[in-house]
Parts: C-alpha cells; sequence; structure tokens
C-alpha cells in the first residue's frame, strides 16, 4: 500500500510545503472559475519560468503533430500549460471539497453502461491527461478501484495528492510491488485503474507507433486481461473550460482484446489512447519525455 502520511512532516525543510497545502486549502474555498482563473495564471507562469518542461512539451508535440504550424504548435503548447496549472489547483478541491460539491463538479458519460459490467473484472485503460487523478478518484464511486502510483520525494505532496485519490475507497499500490498485487486485486473483482503509457526502457518494452512516432511501449496490459480474463474499458477525464468541473467518459470494453501477440496488443492499445486524446490533445501531459527510449540506441530527442 502506497504512503499516505508524511514522516518527519515538522522538518523545516517540509515548511514551505506546508505553507503551499495551506494556500491549496483555501483555494478550495473559492468558486470553481476563480481557482481556474488563477491556475490559468500559474499554468502562464510554469510556461515562462519552466525552460525544461517547456523545452520537453515542444519536441513531443514537433514530434506527434508534424502537421501542424510551428505557430499552431505554440498555441497549443500555451493551452496545454494552462490546463495543467489550473489541474494543480483543482487538486485543492479533490482533497477538501464536500462530496456533494465534487459530484457537482463530475459529468460522466458512458456510466451506466459501465455499472452495467458487474460481475467482470474490469482494467480501465487511462492515459496520463491533466485529470487523471480526478477521474480516478470519482469512477472509485461507481465500484471499488486500485490504482499503482510512483511515490513523489517529497512526502507532504505524497499525503495532498494520496488523499484525494482515495476519498471514495480507491487503494493504492505502489509500483515497486510489482504485477503480484494486481492480478490479486483484479481477480477479487476490483477494478484497475491502469496508466501504462511511460517510457519504461527497451527491456520492458516494445516499439509500437504513438501519434506516427515508434514509442517504447509497455506490452503489460494484454497481458494482464488475459491472465485475469478482465474487460478493457478506455477511460479518459477532460478538463472543462470556466467552472464546469471534469468530464469522466468510460468508453465501451474493447472487443476481441486481447489477440494474444504483444506486438498487436500494445498498437491497439496506443490507438485508442490516440483517438481519445486527438479531441482534446492540450490535456495530455506533453511534459513527460514520452520518447526518450529510441530504436535501435538512437540517441535521446531531449538531448
Amino acid at each position: 500500500m502506497a504512503e499516505t502520511r508524511p514522516r518527519h512532516y515538522r522538518h523545516p525543510r517540509y515548511w514551505p510545503s506546508w505553507l503551499l497545502l495551506l494556500l491549496l486549502r483555501l483555494v478550495a474555498l473559492l468558486p470553481l472559475a476563480w481557482s481556474r482563473a488563477l491556475g490559468a495564471g500559474l499554468g502562464l507562469l510554469m510556461l515562462v519560468t519552466n525552460e525544461k518542461r517547456r523545452k520537453i512539451a515542444r519536441i513531443n508535440l514537433e514530434m506527434c503533430f508534424p502537421q501542424l504550424s510551428l505557430r499552431e504548435r505554440e498555441q497549443l503548447l500555451r493551452r496545454h500549460f494552462i490546463v495543467n496549472g489550473q489541474s494543480y489547483f483543482d487538486l485543492a478541491c479533490l482533497a477538501w471539497a464536500s462530496e456533494r460539491r465534487l459530484l457537482r463538479m463530475t459529468h460522466f458519460r458512458g456510466l451506466e453502461q459501465y455499472r452495467d459490467l458487474r460481475g467482470r473484472s474490469i482494467i480501465l485503460l487511462a492515459p496520463h491527461c491533466v485529470g487523471l487523478n480526478f477521474g480516478g478518484a470519482m469512477v472509485s464511486r461507481a465500484r471499488p478501484t486500485f490504482s499503482m502510483v510512483k511515490l513523489q520525494r517529497n512526502p507532504v505532496v505524497n499525503w495532498l495528492l494520496n488523499r484525494g485519490r482515495t476519498r471514495f475507497g480507491s487503494f493504492l499500490l505502489s509500483r515497486t510491488q510489482g504485477l503480484r498485487p494486481v492480478v490479486r486485486g483484479l481477480k477479487q473483482g476490483l477494478a484497475f485503474y491502469y496508466l501504462p503509457d511511460e517510457d519504461f526502457g527497451e527491456c520492458q518494452s516494445v516499439f509500437v507507433p504513438f501519434f506516427g512516432v515508434l514509442t517504447a511501449t509497455l506490452a503489460t496490459l494484454g497481458r494482464l486481461a488475459r491472465i485475469t480474463n478482465a474487460l478493457v474499458v478506455p477511460c479518459f477525464t477532460r478538463l472543462l473550460p470556466g467552472g464546469r468541473g471534469y468530464e469522466v467518459i468510460l468508453k465501451p470494453p474493447l472487443e476481441n482484446f486481447p489477440e494474444g501477440d504483444r506486438m498487436r496488443d500494445a498498437v491497439r492499445m496506443n490507438e485508442v489512447i490516440e483517438e481519445g486524446l486527438r479531441t482534446m490533445p492540450e490535456q495530455y501531459l506533453w511534459t513527460f519525455k514520452l520518447f526518450k527510449t529510441r530504436p535501435g540506441n538512437a540517441p535521446s530527442p531531449y538531448g
């Protein structure tokens, strides 16, 4: 189980983090439209000041959207940083707002269809969008859910993130625990909120296209679905403009999946993720080093 309470939290090095939490606690009291305006300002500030993440996002967008003009990609980059900043302030709502307020903020598509899948093991295929924490927490109200997280270095940040993630009964595993508890949870009938779209290196991956770029892609989804006889339900969380909250989109289960071939299953997974992201490209976490591992040990595009 992932740690949710910070240790040694009174140490002076964590005082700035606790001051930030106090600020976020106050932000949670504001109307959502107000906090979203503040979040947009934070995002634009990050765009200007965080050269490293700005560079990574620019490289990713250039590789994935070569058909766009430079101006169009810069507009997409700006929109991404805005929604990213807004999602940071939304963590305050997820951690401290009342359940009633959170339900008003959440708009589901496909929820009844998802509820009809009771009795089957479910893997929720969720890409790394800015609303991933919100979507994971809110979908757990419909069915007991668990997820796997990477702990942050700052235990105060872990406390904030995990407070929101576990509001409605979802529980967390650490990545260091491996897949055995995941298989066990799926066989017990829990839904697994799974975010597989990261570069974990060549030894764990196959190279298949993602937005037209050969990408080191985990081949775990098909294996998990086969071992546990689980249905794979694509799940996308969209941050809505203004004070409208989030839309959690639960699509129908994938048909004829897995096929049993690591490469074809990984291709299918990336196609599903890409299809969902094309309607909201600014909301994907383009600041990740998505293409760090290259085929044939080619150099990383990030330098």
